[in-house]
């Protein structure tokens, strides 16, 4: 086999991987308490845009133990967790700010929407009754920045 034909061949391969290590990299792992029905919403709102994710059920208490082992303070939880390529993904976050935080890749735990707010994604539809929300980017010491501010709800 030529020089050139055993190159070609070890790109093709290398693109192929690389294709499929970008797919591999848009999974959400996420970690929710057994029918969440807002988990569930959320979740299928990322898949509408493009990512996969799988879902793991745990007891309240076990929830918790992982949102603190992840560096998350009590007041920046909500209540679900999810995870993708290192960082954490906290509650209703839309997954437009997903794309972002991956292309971006700041110095940071990851984003939070804490609690639930009514029209984001998950939590109803956005609207005139719609509740104004923060994505909070959730740095390392445990600050917090506004990442991107959702003031009439739509997300």
């Amino acid at each position: 086999m030529s020089l050139l034909r055993r190159t070609g061949f070890a790109f093709i391969a290398s693109l192929l991987m690389s294709g499929t290590a970008l797919a591999a990299a848009q999974h959400l792992e996420v970690l929710s308490t057994n029918g969440c029905g807002c988990c569930i919403a959320w979740t299928k709102h990322v898949e509408e845009n493009g990512y996969t994710a799988e879902i793991e059920h745990l007891p309240m208490a076990d929830l918790m133990q992982e949102k603190i082992k992840a560096g998350l303070q009590p007041d920046q939880t909500s209540c679900h967790t999810a995870m993708i390529e290192g960082y954490v993904i906290e509650g209703h976050v839309p997954a437009r700010e997903i794309d972002r935080l991956l292309a971006e890749r700041p110095g940071a735990i990851g984003l939070a929407v804490p609690g639930m707010p009514y029209g984001s994604p998950g939590m109803g539809e956005p609207g005139p009754d719609a509740d104004p929300y923060d994505v909070l980017l959730v740095r390392r010491d445990g600050s917090t920045e506004v990442f991107a501010n959702y003031p009439d709800g739509r997300n």
